[in-house]
């Protein structure tokens, strides 16, 4: 199993490369999104010292099609919007990887997470070189392992789940109570358990070669 972390930047005319460079001193975080057609529905986090002028500018940029603000408070903006801009799933199907969210631009960069086979992330690194995309390859991690997989963070929460029954039939507890207990909100809360269980299971079914189950 590999970990990997990747730095790409972004093409002209992808609008959170236009506007993460406009605002450089801002994070914009992908929470979560999918495709469908030719338009995306996301659920996106700003932080900076001020978002208003982040949001303003993300609510009027052309390619959104639609925006709704769901929190700000604190240097923190939330916003659930549909975009006609889809080149990240354009780059996902080309690569033949799933997404792996969050996904974290700054100042015209991509900051993205790998979880995969070697395989996989030389198929990722052919289609970077395809593209002429400038990208950095920040870490590489490989492990067979499952206690070295997950973060901390996630490692806290799946155990959380774990231990108030979310993941019992019928379910004991709701995310919204475990999200609650760590203090944060439902939407991260299941962002971050759903990386966790994405990992575990890409470990698990990976294959015996990476997971020490060779001959059993």
């Amino acid at each position: 199993m590999i970990r990997a972390q990747f730095r790409i930047r972004l093409p002209e005319g992808i609008w959170v490369r236009e506007l993460s460079q406009t605002f450089p001193d801002a994070t914009f975080t992908l929470l979560t999104g999918y495709r469908t057609g030719d338009r995306a529905i996301e659920l996106g986090e700003i932080r900076a010292e001020n978002p208003d002028a982040s949001v303003d500018a993300l609510r009027s940029h052309p390619a959104t099609t639609r925006f709704e603000l769901l929190e700000l408070a604190d240097g923190r903006a939330l916003g659930k919007y549909e975009t006609t801009d889809t080149g990240l799933y354009d780059f996902v199907e080309r690569s033949s990887l799933p997404v792996e969210f969050p996904v974290t631009a700054r100042d015209g960069w991509f900051e993205f997470d790998l979880t995969g086979t070697r395989d996989e992330l030389d198929r990722l690194q052919a289609t970077l070189e395809a593209s002429d995309a400038a990208y950095e390859l920040q870490s590489l991690v490989s492990t067979t392992d499952a206690d070295t997989l997950v973060t901390d963070r996630q490692r806290e929460l799946l155990e959380i789940a774990i231990r108030e029954g979310y993941y019992e039939v019928p379910r004991e507890c709701t995310l919204a109570e475990v999200a609650e207990t760590v203090g944060i909100d439902k939407g991260t809360a299941s962002t971050i358990l759903r990386r966790g269980e994405a990992t575990l299971l890409k470990w698990l079914l990976s294959g015996p070669e990476t997971n020490g189950r060779r001959g059993r």
